[in-house]
């Protein structure tokens, strides 16, 4: 029924690979930000994670603040790295090693520490990174982060087609 609403044809473009893996991962997702709702009565979210990890080593009021969420958000920062890494290795057949023989990119390192930046000052800007706001905001119907995500997913693809009219490669 999907299929046909969507023009056949533009579904198996969307979702070459099936639709069940992102319906899987949505599902764990949806079951991660209610544990972390559930548990702590914060919202999930991954942009607080440097002034959070900054809290251990700094008495700075700004980062005072984060010390009762710090740990929880240190673990599901880290599980977010972890669990790229289980579905790279699981599902894409990657191999990884500490020698330095796993993953790789063609993009430069200036452009990954540029876009970096950038996503971090973005992140401050709008008061959240695109998981606390695409997945809690907008689930929790905030007007707020529907903005946000509508700005978020505008910038992205005016940027992606500026990027690609411009012959710009990593």
């Amino acid at each position: 029924m999907i299929a046909s609403l969507l023009g056949g044809g533009l579904f198996d473009v969307a979702f070459p690979n099936g639709i069940a893996r992102y319906a899987l991962g949505g599902v764990l997702v949806g079951l991660g930000v209610v544990a972390i709702y559930l548990g702590t009565g914060i919202t999930a979210g991954a942009s607080t994670f440097l002034e959070s990890t900054l809290s251990y080593v700094s008495g700075r009021s700004r980062f005072a603040t984060y010390r009762a969420s710090r740990d929880w958000r240190v673990v599901f920062t880290v599980g977010i790295v972890l669990g790229a890494a289980a579905y790279a290795v699981g599902f894409q057949g990657q191999s990884w090693s500490l020698a330095g023989s796993g993953w790789t990119t063609a993009v430069s390192p200036w452009r990954l520490f540029v876009g970096g930046v950038l996503v971090g000052v973005g992140t401050r800007l709008g008061k959240g990174c695109t998981s606390g706001h695409g997945i809690c905001g907008v689930g929790s119907v905030s007007r707020t982060s529907l903005v946000g995500v509508a700005t978020f997913l505008v910038v992205a693809i005016v940027t992606a087609n500026v990027v690609a009219a411009l012959g710009v490669v990593p």
